[in-house]
């Protein structure tokens, strides 16, 4: 059993790594330090999903703080959704860096992260994890803190910013499917007033699911929120993306690469080519994978 002593440990070994991290590009030279900020969300918001989000350029002395002051935004605000994380899109470009020393200690920093999450999740029990995580670390938004730190040494063609819409999959069994929606049926659903409803409802999709074989494969395929991203390009062919959750760091790049700022969102209008999803259950996003 992973113990409190041990998941303090590796997160004083994270948090050490981090503040040095921090303390060597505050003092590293600079051709664009450019912060996105995102709206903060409170826990009243936390389950609406927006149609637009404004973003706030903040940029030079005031976007390179917010940048480095992103990398210790691991903990718990009063008043704020700790179920929707803070983003902290950002893009800084050095220049003049020592790339091996710089790209050493970034790599340190993710090593210690991965290290960190590979021991809180070593605890098996939900419940126990959680437990144990705030009584080593009060307050502390373990995903914050798993985040990792994207960077490049390597001059790409682009460095770009983007939203993308994300699926969260979960592959089922029928069986599991049935157990599911068996949970479902003693649940009180406070938007519907009559109880008998919401059971009649459940049983439907019961019958709906039961009717299906039992090799049957399901899959729930439910929409996460839009979140920024970062699209790194050498070539056509050769191109990657990343999260936008914390700022790109750019190492030391040829002066003509282009560079691209974070946009607002608005989300888009439904395409006509775009495929219509056929739920089997439409409140759990549950459908057939191969129909």
């Amino acid at each position: 059993m992973v113990s409190k002593v041990q998941i303090r440990s590796q997160f004083d070994l994270m948090n050490e790594l981090t503040s040095l991290l921090i303390d060597e590009l505050r003092v590293c030279e600079y051709s664009k330090a450019e912060y996105y900020q995102l709206p903060d969300i409170n826990s009243v918001d936390e389950n609406i999903i927006p149609e637009s989000i404004p973003v706030k350029k903040l940029t030079d002395e005031i976007g390179h703080r917010a940048i480095l002051n992103s990398f210790t935004d691991i903990y718990k605000k009063e008043s704020l959704s700790s179920r929707v994380l803070k983003r902290h899109p950002g893009l800084l470009v050095l220049k003049n860096a020592d790339v091996a020393a710089l790209t050493s200690r970034i790599q340190q920093v993710n090593k210690a992260k991965a290290a960190f999450k590979e021991c809180v999740l070593a605890i098996d029990n939900n419940d126990a994890r959680f437990e144990a995580v705030h009584n080593a670390v009060p307050n502390l938004i373990t995903l914050a803190a798993y985040r990792k730190i994207h960077f490049q040494s390597e001059s790409p063609f682009s460095v770009r910013f983007t939203w993308m819409h994300k699926h969260a999959t979960k592959t089922l069994t029928k069986k599991m499917a049935l157990e599911m929606l068996d949970k479902s049926a003693g649940y009180r659903n406070p938007r519907m007033i009559d109880q008998q409803k919401w059971q009649s409802l459940v049983a439907q999709e019961q019958m709906r699911v039961a009717s299906l074989g039992e090799k049957e494969k399901l899959r729930i395929r439910r929409p996460t929120r839009v979140s920024p991203q970062v699209n790194v390009r050498y070539t056509a062919e050769n191109r990657y993306h990343v999260s936008a959750a914390l700022p790109f760091i750019l190492i030391n790049p040829q002066p003509d690469v282009k560079l691209g700022t974070l946009p607002d969102y608005q989300k888009p209008e439904s395409h006509p080519r775009k495929k219509e999803y056929d739920f089997l259950v439409d409140r759990l996003y549950l459908e057939q994978v191969d129909k």
